[in-house]
């Protein structure tokens, strides 16, 4: 798609846009251009410094040869972004698209396993294991609750939880059919469950073992910041309890407003109640299980509601393309589950019901993301 590239000079940096003001320091410029092609693709203008100048490059032929050795020259495997001159205001930019690949594209000098970068906001960060292993995972299509777990075998699975959900879904419990709804398949001949399928129906001591971060916490804060806290709950027993038990934290430690429609009173919810219950939907089914030390989170402020979930979006994916309700699903197993159980509709839509709420009933709110 073609730049508007005045409109982009107005901008600020993001997720898919840097500005640098020369190419003087190569290596910045090579760590920028392996985040975009990590993550989600993105612009790279060179000749407008941080305060929004526009300064322009000189020899701007030799700077665009140089750019494109040092890119040959220092990144792995071969990445071959857009490279293009353009004049404005009688100044010549230097303009790199970078699309988003399947990488996991690094610097040679750092190696395959430290020289990993991605887009996180307006900055590049150093990959970790967890976020190599995704990207390396990428060009298959398999997700990582779609891998078997190591070692668990199909009776770590807990069959009364199982049972409880296929009646949940209309169907009747059958072994063969955790096969097809991807919880468990056939690995070094024997039937075992994936990491999905740990993750939703994991007896608690096998869950505790493998995904000890793949819960819900809740909290209630004093005031606007987490100095003080008055309520607390781990919820128990994995994520599908959550969907329950979060409802009713949020219910007992915040307030209901009164309207009186002719003879009648209308309680009104602090929160609207759809657009909580999408949101931690959407966050139980998109958070990256594949990272430890960080669970989905759960706050309540004075003034405020937050909930979050380990991960940065999709890659390949955009907070735009999020808003447009293009849909990239992070865990296959997890969300054919919530769907068959009817957590969760068409792919994409959630956002859109999320705004709707809020706008019908008068309720600010604020989508980020890094």
């Amino acid at each position: 798609m073609p730049l508007n590239i005045p409109d982009i000079l107005k901008g600020h940096e993001g997720k898919t846009l840097e500005f640098k003001r020369d190419a003087s320091s190569l290596k910045p410029i090579m760590k920028t251009i392996i985040a975009f092609a990590n993550t989600a693709g993105g612009a790279l203008i060179i000749g407008r410094e941080d305060s929004g100048k526009i300064i322009g490059i000189q020899n701007s032929l030799l700077v665009e040869e140089q750019l494109a050795s040092a890119i040959a020259d220092t990144i792995s495997p071969i990445l071959m972004p857009e490279i293009e001159l353009y004049t404005y205001n009688k100044k010549e930019l230097l303009i790199i698209q970078v699309p988003h690949l399947h990488g996991a594209y690094y610097l040679k000098s750092e190696g395959p396993e430290k020289g990993v970068y991605v887009r996180l906001g307006s900055t590049n960060r150093q990959a970790g294991p967890e976020i190599i292993a995704e990207l390396r995972r990428l060009p298959s299509g398999i997700s990582f609750d779609q891998i078997f777990c190591s070692d668990a075998d199909i009776n770590d699975l807990d069959r009364e939880k199982l049972k409880r959900v296929f009646l949940m879904m209309g169907r009747k419990f059958d072994t063969h059919k955790l096969e097809s709804l991807g919880i468990a398949g056939l690995h070094a001949g024997k039937l075992a469950p994936t990491n999905g399928g740990v993750i939703l129906f994991g007896k608690d001591e096998i869950r505790e073992r493998y995904f000890p971060d793949a819960r819900v916490s809740c909290a209630r804060f004093k005031g606007k910041d987490r100095t003080e806290f008055i309520d607390r709950l781990d919820i128990e027993g994995g994520i599908l309890n959550a969907i329950d038990e979060v409802p009713k934290f949020i219910r007992r430690n915040t307030k209901m407003a009164a309207r009186i429609k002719t003879m009648k009173r209308q309680d009104i919810p602090e929160y609207p109640e759809v657009a909580v219950r999408e949101v931690l939907i959407n966050a139980i089914v998109h958070a990256d299980y594949s990272l430890t030390g960080m669970r989905i989170l759960v706050a309540v402020y004075d003034d405020r509601m937050e909930i979050q979930n380990p991960g940065m979006l999709p890659f390949g994916m955009t907070l735009d393309e999020l808003k447009a309700g293009v849909s990239k699903i992070r865990n296959r197993v997890i969300a054919r589950i919530f769907r068959e159980m009817k957590l969760i509709e068409e792919w994409g839509s959630g956002y859109k019901r999320v705004i709707e709420a809020c706008r019908t009933g008068n309720y600010p709110f604020v989508v980020a993301t890094g």
